[in-house]
Parts: structure tokens; sequence; C-alpha cells
């Protein structure tokens, strides 16, 4: 069996507090980060509000892999 380390993308950077993620409707901000989990809020159109949610890290990660998201500078 692989480590989940050695499965991640290596593309894919490591979360950072202010992170945006865009994905096809909506935006991904990323609020902190810890050693397992992420705080974050789905941004749908120019509404800058929403529920934190709260998840593990490669949760997040598969779950924007899925949805093609490109993280903005």
């Amino acid at each position: 069996m692989k480590k989940a380390s050695q499965t991640r993308d290596l593309t894919t950077p490591p979360f950072q507090s202010g992170q945006i993620w865009q994905m096809e409707k909506s935006h991904i901000l990323i609020g902190e980060v810890g050693k397992t989990l992420v705080e974050y809020k789905v941004l749908k159109g120019t509404l800058n509000r929403g529920p934190i949610r709260l998840t593990g890290q490669p949760a997040l990660h598969d779950f924007l892999k899925v949805h093609k998201a490109i993280l903005l500078h």
C-alpha cells in the first residue's frame, strides 16, 4: 500500500490561509488550516457570505481535483 503523502498530486500546492480556488460557478476561500483539517467558505457569484465549513485536507484536495479548481494568485 502507498502512503497518503505519496498518492497526493504533487501539482496541487498545500493549503494556506487566504487562498482562493476558482471552480466553474463558485469560489472556495480557505480560512484556517490545521494539521489535518481545513476551514473554508464556498462563495457563489458576487456574494461574499456563506457558511463556514470544516473538512479534512485529503477530502478537500479530492473535491477540488474532481471539480477542476484553479488556484488564483
